[in-house]
């Protein structure tokens, strides 16, 4: 049994009207509006172990949904459903660390926007609310719903599986990949991802990769992973992720050009958004 994820309430208010009245907004403009918009409305998520919270924003001009994680839990020994788990963390840092990570490597358009924001004096994530959801994969295949574009849809999945193992993610379960209605996939919830392990968790799962991210991988170095997650990942947690890429790089390498494939992504367009510049 997998821990359902605390986003998986996605899913559950696709149906929901829009709240956006967003039509073209620059990625500095929605950190701005993540940071300082008002909270007008706060519930909690029907699902999930962490206790977070859906947050209705409005900055007197737009009015938006946000997500508010403040997990940040530590154990010396965590025995969860996949067995037991040395030096465990579940913490809302690692949702922010992952989007700027995304960042790095060019696919932020499938890891929505997560900033560090103090509310009512609690710090944590705040990460924008996924537009126009269809449903998350659990329920997608409890639906028998097939990709209209299987190639594109293959492709989406083989760069999440690389993410994964790059950022040694412990808990990617159905629950916490979104669809959206244009059958992007978004990857949400990694509190319990950026372990210290040098090795990777399932390289059964390296299968293909994009080579615009296998190239952006490469130029990764301690200098650049450092400038963007310095706050949220400790120094070992960050020399894992590079030793991680290493082994990545290495295999993709060995299997030759039949093991990469491109993906052409309009820049600055996002998956979890209707519209952004």
């Amino acid at each position: 049994m997998y821990r359902l994820s605390s986003f998986a309430g996605f899913a559950l208010f696709a149906a929901l009207p829009a709240l956006a009245d967003h039509q073209a907004l620059t990625r500095e403009q929605m950190a701005d509006f993540l940071k300082n918009a008002k909270v007008i409305k706060s519930r909690d998520v029907a699902t999930g172990v962490t206790n977070s919270r859906r947050l209705t924003l409005s900055d007197g001009t737009m009015t938006h949904d946000a997500h508010f994680q403040t997990i940040d839990q530590s154990m010396t020994t965590f025995q969860g459903t996949r067995g037991t788990e040395l030096n465990f963390r579940d913490t809302w840092r690692y949702n922010v660390a992952a989007y700027k990570l995304a960042g790095l490597l060019g696919i932020e358009h499938m890891v929505p926007m997560s900033i560090e924001r103090n509310i009512g004096g609690s710090t944590g994530a705040i990460t924008w609310w996924c537009d126009k959801v269809k449903f998350d994969e659990a329920k997608r295949m409890k639906s028998k719903t097939d990709p209209p574009n299987l190639d594109d849809w293959n492709k989406q999945m083989h760069i999440l599986r690389v993410f994964d193992q790059l950022i040694y993610n412990t808990d990617r379960n159905l629950g916490n990949l979104v669809i959206t209605e244009d059958w992007n996939i978004v990857m949400i919830d990694h509190t319990r991802a950026f372990r210290l392990m040098r090795q990777l968790q399932n390289p059964k799962n390296l299968v293909r990769c994009e080579k615009g991210l296998l190239e952006k991988m490469k130029a990764l170095d301690e200098a650049s992973l450092a400038a963007a997650v310095k706050d949220y990942l400790n120094k070992e947690e960050a020399k894992a992720i590079l030793a991680r890429r290493d082994l990545i790089v290495k295999y993709f390498e060995s299997q030759g050009p039949g093991s990469m494939f491109e993906m052409n992504v309009t820049p600055g367009k996002a998956a979890w958004i209707a519209a952004v510049q």
